[in-house]
């Protein structure tokens, strides 16, 4: 009898697979999706706004909600193979790649996936050194009036932002972090409800709208469309979260299915989202029209209240730890696995110390983990450092993983999963789809080269 209530305790703390039992919900994985999608990205909408103008500004938002919800569908189906609701779990979106396309496909989706959330890690080190910086600059500003030198430099703030996430990065993985995503998608709703507030505020104040139908005029046709091109790099950075999307459906419990569950989330989510953004890039460019700031509310179109700006970007610090974690808990997990796997008898891999500090709970400890993430993090805190140029580096990383991660996997797995044939009438929408995003990755991609090389230069 003893035995048997053993082996039931054992059941119930396990899922199907094996694994701990899971218990993310709706609301949590909302949350999840709002912490890693209302990120730096928000920031930058009303300047991609004033590039693209009145017209193209706002379509090409929604189109780009519209593209990230037809991803996270697609995507959503493939967490299980071979059948979307019975079929065994792919934990990763590296597993559902390798058992619908193969191994070398794997590869090639691995080397893209890590890259972008290690690049997404580097932008939000940028990200919080400006609003850190832009906290004591309006402090400045207010004492001193607008037109005082008030100059700061980056890199304390970086070190500073990179040490918290030393610390954070010991959270064991995604499943202990339902409260910090809270707390982050919270962080996300406060500044983002700040950001069009005084966008509003501005544009009733002034009593008209600013900006054109054209966006802002530059001095040369080329330089345009560099700027359109770089515009449209940020806003897709802003969207997709597919290269974390599988990891997110991992957490949930069934029933009801994963997926069914996971489309919903995705739903509430990017209608949220697509919401603020609109508001944000709109109102902005509204307020500002041709001096529309790179970044919202540390770009200084707002000065007072600077109460109000401070808490904004305290906010967007708090958001930005959370969504550093969401984006290298993956890389974390892997790296860890492979580790394990490799040296399976290396005590310095595999043993765990079991520390008890005072009026906290135990920690357990590896050493191996400790060494890997600080360095990790220590990396990336060391290349926002080279490069600390906010819309150039979100232009640049959304480019290169908005196509690849965003549209072509989940459109070919969809393709196996579903057993859809060749030139049938869904194969033909969905590679049409496949390649006019493929058309606007590369125009934002050259584009945000070109306008990083230039901030490099200048």
């Amino acid at each position: 009898m003893a035995v048997q209530h053993s082996l039931e305790l054992a059941n119930d703390s396990c899922d199907d697979d094996g694994r701990q039992i899971r218990t993310g919900t709706l609301w949590t994985c909302i949350a999840h999706i709002i912490t890693a999608v209302i990120g730096s990205g928000v920031l930058s909408l009303a300047w991609s706004t004033a590039q693209l103008g009145w017209i193209a500004g706002p379509v090409s938002l929604l189109c780009f909600a519209i593209v990230t919800y037809v991803s996270s569908f697609l995507l959503s189906d493939c967490y299980r193979s071979p059948h979307p609701v019975t079929g065994a779990r792919n934990y990763t979106y590296m597993d559902a790649v390798g058992v619908n396309l193969g191994r070398k496909q794997t590869w090639v989706c691995g080397l893209l996936q890590y890259l972008s959330m290690y690049g997404t890690g580097v932008a939000y080190v940028i990200t919080t050194s400006v609003s850190m910086r832009a906290i004591q600059e309006a402090n400045c500003y207010h004492k001193k009036g607008h037109k005082a030198l008030c100059a700061y430099g980056d890199t304390s703030y970086m070190l500073l932002f990179g040490a918290i996430q030393v610390v954070c990065s010991q959270i064991p993985d995604f499943h202990n972090m339902e409260w910090l995503s809270i707390l982050a998608a919270v962080m996300s709703f406060s500044y983002s409800s700040i950001g069009l507030s005084l966008g509003l505020a501005k544009v009733i104040g002034d009593g008209r709208i600013k900006g054109s139908i054209g966006g802002i005029p530059t001095a040369t046709t080329a330089k345009k469309v560099w700027k359109v091109s770089q515009a449209l790099g940020d806003i897709a950075f802003a969207y997709p979260y597919s290269l974390i999307l599988l990891e997110i459906q991992d957490t949930l419990k069934s029933p009801p299915s994963e997926n069914q569950t996971m489309k919903k989330a995705s739903r509430a989510a990017i209608f949220i989202t697509t919401f603020f953004y609109l508001c944000c890039g709109c109102f902005g460019y509204a307020a500002f029209g041709n001096l529309t700031p790179g970044n919202l509310l540390s770009g200084f179109g707002f000065y007072e209240p600077y109460w109000l700006i401070d808490f904004a970007n305290v906010c967007i610090v708090l958001h930005l730890v959370g969504g550093y974690q969401i984006y290298s808990q993956p890389v974390f997990a892997f790296f860890e696995r492979w580790s394990a796997e490799k040296f399976p008898s290396n005590g310095f891999v595999k043993t765990f110390y079991t520390i008890k500090l005072p009026m906290l709970p135990a920690f357990r400890m590896n050493l191996f983990r400790l060494c890997f993430r600080t360095a990790y993090v220590a990396s990336t805190t060391g290349v926002a450092m080279v490069f600390p140029y906010f819309n150039q580096v979100l232009g640049v990383l959304g480019a290169l993983n908005f196509w690849p991660l965003a549209i072509y996997f989940p459109v070919e797995m969809y393709f196996v999963q579903m057993k859809i044939g060749a030139w049938t009438r869904k194969w033909i929408v969905l590679q049409s789809f496949s390649i006019v995003c493929l058309l606007v990755t590369m125009v934002a991609l050259v584009g945000s080269v070109e306008g990083l090389i230039s901030a490099k230069l200048s």
